[in-house]
């Protein structure tokens, strides 16, 4: 039987967990055996300046705290090694960072599972996830698509313009 202490220590990190989990707008879920010290450091720096919050926790841990918010999908894929990834600002940030370096690691680095505002998605939904462009990208995209027609009109407006004041 644990003692009073280790069970209130584990109780303590379920509740910080959960709470991180209820003000966050995005969870992965990923598997993170055969990865190199190397390879994890560069990877956590990635997530951090993305605002990500990246860690390893136990399944059982992770269960309590996904349960505590609603979410009991998860405890199929709760198995193995586990790390969390947690973002509160940007939907896509995590799963693009860690799909990018899933694809990269030959299968040692696997996403599991995760959710974006209360959806969940499985492995291939995650996968799907991270090839979206971030929000400023999509902006951009959205902003050049935009800009295009409005500089054709205008080159055509002036064109015309120029036309009437030369017949003139």
């Amino acid at each position: 039987m644990p003692s009073e202490k280790v069970l209130q220590a584990k109780q303590e990190k379920v509740a910080a967990l959960t709470e991180q989990l209820k003000s966050a707008c995005a969870c992965v879920l990923v598997d993170y055996k055969g990865i190199s010290v190397a390879d994890d450091t560069q990877l956590r720096r990635a997530l951090r300046e993305a605002g990500v919050t990246y860690m390893v926790q136990k399944n059982t841990l992770i269960r309590l705290a996904m349960h505590n918010i609603g979410y009991d999908q998860f405890d199929s894929v709760l198995e193995g090694t586990t790390a969390i990834a947690i973002c509160e600002n940007d939907q896509t940030a995590a799963a693009r960072i860690l799909g990018e370096y899933a694809e990269k690691s030959e299968g040692k680095f696997i996403l599991k599972a995760g959710f974006v505002d209360g959806e969940v998605y499985d492995a291939a939904g995650m996968m799907a996830l991270s090839k979206v462009p971030s929000k400023d990208v999509l902006l951009a995209q959205l902003v050049g698509s935009l800009q295009g027609p409005i500089q054709k009109l205008a080159a055509t407006l002036q064109a015309l313009v120029e036309k009437n004041e030369s017949a003139a």
